[in-house]
């Protein structure tokens, strides 16, 4: 293990009962209330996703997903980061819902690390402590998930997002997947990605759930990763955003400097905004339609009012791409 940190195996699970936005009762009333007008294609309304089932299996569904698809056994797994921006029940049963977790998964007696004040960004957040986890040599191995699911369905529709329930993991490891954990082997992976590193903006002032998402947090996020690197904005191959109405998700990206090319909006309309867990989504989605490149770079971001995250992420590339790069 060389200090390099890699995301491995992003994976996610949606609600099993699909339904069209025209299905949704109160959505005429509440954007009404919300002042959006009634065009469908102007906001980016299609599908959300529910689930009858507990958080703890869509949890369980997508660890175990992340696992099976970087032939992980759980018992190599290290600790678990868990995400969610609400855990059912009172405090006195939350050990038994993460013993259901654990076990669920496979995982056997380690550290449990839990986010949930970051709202929609909890799961970047669980990727930058495993990334620095990782990092200092803590462990070797860790499983990050978060689950969320509406509650109460009247919160399925707001102001800024038609809400899906589901989850998302990936595994954040200090080898690339090679069987000797030699960085090398990455190239050979399709589920491992060099991760260049992680930074949070933050206003204080502005952290009420009343106040806009800032476009300026996501320039001091742009700055912070990829200054070091002597890279500009433009030379990401795509953001990995947050599932938001288009109007407002394209207009405040842009402002941050990204180009519409870079923006892959249609899971706004196939699935809708699934809590934190859009970022590694749209990763894997990509992934699954061969739109990830060798040494292609990719940021992971999200935002919500007063805050910002992203995790700058390389794919690796073979010893002869890598050659033909470097020629270029």
């Amino acid at each position: 293990m060389d200090g390099t940190v890699f995301l491995r195996g992003p994976r996610y699970v949606l609600g099993e009962e699909e339904l069209d936005h025209t299905e949704l009762p109160d959505l005429a009333a509440k954007a009404d209330e919300y002042g959006l007008a009634p065009d469908a294609g102007l906001w980016g309304w299609g599908s959300v996703f529910r689930t009858r089932r507990g958080l703890g299996e869509l949890a369980v569904d997508a660890g175990t997903a992340t696992l099976r698809a970087t032939g992980t056994s759980p018992a190599d797994v290290d600790a678990l980061v868990f995400c969610s921006t609400f855990v059912p029940g009172r405090p006195e049963g939350h050990g038994a819902f993460l013993r259901t977790v654990l076990t669920g998964i496979g995982l056997g007696d380690v550290p449990v690390y839990g986010l949930s004040l970051n709202r929609c960004v909890n799961l970047l957040a669980g990727i930058d402590v495993a990334y620095s986890l990782v990092a200092a040599r803590r462990y070797r191995r860790i499983l990050v998930v978060t689950a969320d699911r509406v509650i109460d369905e009247a919160d399925r529709i707001t102001g800024y997002a038609l809400f899906s329930d589901g989850a998302a993991g990936c595994l954040i490891t200090g080898d690339g997947g090679g069987d000797d954990g030699d960085v090398g082997d990455d190239g050979d992976r399709d589920d491992a990605y060099e991760v260049l590193g992680c930074a949070n903006a933050q206003e204080t002032a502005s952290l009420d759930w009343s106040a806009e998402i800032s476009s300026d947090l996501a320039r001091k996020v742009n700055e912070s990763l990829l200054g070091p690197l002597a890279m500009k904005v433009t030379e990401l191959d795509a953001l990995l955003h947050a599932n938001i109405f288009l109007p407002v998700l394209v207009m405040k990206e842009r402002q941050a400097g990204f180009s519409r090319d870079q923006l892959n909006t249609a899971n706004v309309t196939r699935v809708g905004h699934c809590f934190a867990a859009d970022p590694v989504l749209n990763l894997a989605d990509l992934e699954a339609a061969g739109g990830v490149r060798p040494g292609g770079h990719y940021l992971l971001a999200s935002s919500i009012p007063g805050s910002r995250l992203g995790v700058l992420l390389r794919k690796p590339a073979h010893e002869k791409q890598e050659a033909m790069l470097h020629a270029r």
